[in-house]
């Protein structure tokens, strides 16, 4: 029989995957998809095109899942917890802003842990609360 929800390993999974398409697609570090088609953009090749379209899936998907899962509400809160915690780190000092780039890389990782959490938000939801979440379905 199947365990109930995804457990620690399926949480660091999806955190981890959505940290990559977020990563991937573009980071400050200028390997990503974004610096690889920028010196050829509007003249793409096939295989930029088929990696783009790739990752527009997975944006997609992640998204949509982030949304039904924790609803803009759930995201917004999310974003404040977030904002509050690297407001934090900076006050205790344990975070610097000083770099160009480091801006840009706390944003994109909050950006990727808003959209793991959202892939396995409903898992977690239903094992505190014991509650599963049921998408409505139109019966006509």
């Amino acid at each position: 029989m199947a365990k109930d929800g995804i457990g620690p390993g399926g949480i660091a999974w999806r955190v981890a995957a959505a940290l990559a398409l977020v990563l991937c697609t573009f980071n400050p570090g200028g390997r990503s998809f974004v610096h690889w088609i920028a010196h050829d953009f509007p003249h793409l090749n096939a295989i930029q095109g088929v990696a783009g379209i790739a990752l527009l899936i997975c944006w997609v998907v992640y998204v949509t899942a982030t949304l039904r899962s924790l609803g803009a509400l759930g995201v917004l809160l999310l974003l404040a917890l977030f904002a509050a915690l690297v407001w934090l780190a900076v006050d205790r000092g344990w975070l610097a802003l000083d770099g160009s780039h480091v801006l840009a890389w706390i944003a994109l990782v909050v950006t990727g842990l808003i959209l793991g959490i959202g892939m396995c938000w409903s898992s977690l939801r239903r094992a505190l609360s014991g509650q599963a979440d049921v998408d409505e379905v139109d019966s006509h």
